[in-house]
């Protein structure tokens, strides 16, 4: 069965599209069939695999307000291994249309449960708010992951973001665990981005990924491609980086299967806990994470720009 990862922060710029794009490039590079759900009506995700505006393509639209046969709506792309479920701008209306409907939240849930056996890994690109979309990725996903600017402001929902992972465990998908917390934008000459890696691998230890994504040009001028930045320039930093970080994937995959049900990672009830001493920390240590979440209340859902 598939690993279903939601790629999400309520915040908007952390790099999820960008996480989305080349981390499934990279798996499929090595050989795990993956296939990229664009949750976002956006439609980054889908231009940044190369396939421009069509009114006449079936979304992701078709599959949770219509009905539509979800085998009917997946595309190749021009990766190997590497397929996907569009999106575009009629999704924005699921959210309203499906405020009626029953079980709404596990539409994509329902949607994606016959296809598991046939990838690998399954990465849902979610928008910037918890909306339905949101939920819907969440409800159907086995675990979230959580890219993280490193800047001072992108900590600003860290605790509203594990708040809100509690609450969804209690109510749409009790079993959603962290697949872990990406560092991105990371640039190793400034001070506060060593500071706000420091400090997260402190508080979070083992659910932060050894890799960290650097700024870097050729990332941002891949999409304008249509490409991954492994096909657009594989030595770059950023390439280097994603398949370091899809090795990371495939290798915490292989450790769950190894220990059978029982999983690597100590879910989100570990970062809740992780996130409580955040908290209780003395503003006092110069922590960057501990300001902020000492600073951020009970938190609760946010929308994102």
């Amino acid at each position: 069965m598939a690993r279903v990862i939601a790629v999400a922060n309520q915040k908007g710029g952390v790099g999820k599209t960008t996480t989305v794009v080349n981390l499934g490039a990279s798996l499929a590079a090595a050989e795990q069939r993956t296939l990229i759900i664009d949750c976002d009506p956006q439609a980054n995700t889908t231009s940044a695999l190369g396939f421009p505006k069509d009114p006449a393509r079936r979304t992701l639209y078709q599959v949770l307000v219509l009905d539509e046969v979800t085998e009917r709506v997946i595309i190749g792309t021009k990766v190997d291994r590497l397929e996907l479920i569009p999106s575009d701008k009629n999704l924005v209306g699921a959210s309203v249309e499906l405020v009626s409907a029953e079980e709404r939240e596990y539409r994509l849930k329902r949607a994606i449960k016959g296809l598991q056996d046939r990838y690998a890994f399954v990465l849902i690109d979610c928008p910037p708010a918890l909306d339905l979309l949101t939920l819907n990725a969440l409800a159907a996903a086995d675990a979230i992951l959580v890219p993280i600017q490193c800047e001072y402001l992108a900590l600003e929902g860290v605790s509203e973001l594990l708040d809100t992972l509690m609450r969804l465990r209690r109510t749409v998908n009790p079993s959603l665990a962290i697949e872990g917390i990406l560092l991105t934008m990371y640039d190793d000459r400034t001070t506060l981005s060593r500071q706000v890696a420091s400090d997260l691998r402190s508080f979070f230890g083992s659910q932060v990924f050894e890799t960290t994504i650097p700024r870097n040009v050729r990332l941002a001028e891949a999409p304008s491609h249509g490409l991954p930045v492994m096909f657009y320039d594989i030595h770059s930093k950023g390439a280097e980086s994603y398949i370091q970080l899809a090795k990371e994937v495939i290798a915490n995959a292989q450790k769950r299967v190894g220990q059978g049900s029982e999983r690597i990672d100590s879910g989100a009830g570990a970062a809740s806990a992780a996130s409580a001493g955040a908290a209780r920390s003395s503003p006092s240590s110069g922590s960057v994470v501990a300001d902020r979440s000492s600073s951020s209340g009970s938190g609760g859902p946010s929308t994102g720009a």
